[in-house]
């Protein structure tokens, strides 16, 4: 009986055993990035809301009292994030294209500018999810794009699947950043 027990026990923990998160590669300048904003909602967001919230705390009636309802709501917020921050940073896997040995191919931190259909030219850095957005031009190695430029040499023809149906890009030219 312990035995049947113990087997149920095992599936059960199984089950509810956390998945490995999928990896988060992340150039050396958008984990600094990272770090940089963890310090500061610890070092200056945090400790500023904190002052105000217990400055407003000590007004008297919390129920009413805007600057404290705000402050609590901001602390969570901020919490919240430096939870993500240090969960994101913790899995980092920090991939330099500076290092990228093979620069004639399209390999994660490439900056890779390619010809559509139209024969307008785009550049985008193919960069980690949690660096996109920060320049013009950055776009997630999961991307539709990305992911269809991955291995690819200059002059080499992929398609892409775009909401308007397929379509096919030309890469017209790899460089790596050095910096």
């Amino acid at each position: 009986m312990s035995e049947a027990v113990s087997r149920g026990s095992k599936s059960k923990a199984s089950a509810s055993a956390p998945r490995p998160a999928a990896k988060n590669y992340i150039t050396p300048q958008g984990y600094a990035r990272l770090q940089a904003e963890l310090r500061h909602l610890r070092s200056v967001e945090r400790p500023k809301v904190v002052e105000v919230v217990s400055w407003a705390a000590g007004n008297g009636d919390r129920s009413e009292n805007g600057d404290y309802l705000y402050g609590k709501k901001r602390l969570r917020e901020i919490d919240r994030r430096t939870r993500f921050l240090l969960k994101r940073l913790e899995i980092a896997e920090i991939v330099d294209p500076a290092q990228q040995k093979n620069r004639d191919q399209v390999f994660f931190g490439a900056t890779v500018t390619y010809a559509g259909d139209d024969d307008k030219e785009r550049t985008v850095r193919i960069v980690g999810v949690d660096e996109v957005g920060h320049e013009p031009g950055e776009i997630s190695w999961i991307s539709p794009v990305a992911r269809a430029l991955l291995k690819a040499r200059e002059g080499d023809v992929v398609n892409i699947r775009t909401p308007t149906g397929p379509e096919s890009i030309e890469v017209v030219e790899i460089s790596y950043d050095d910096a």
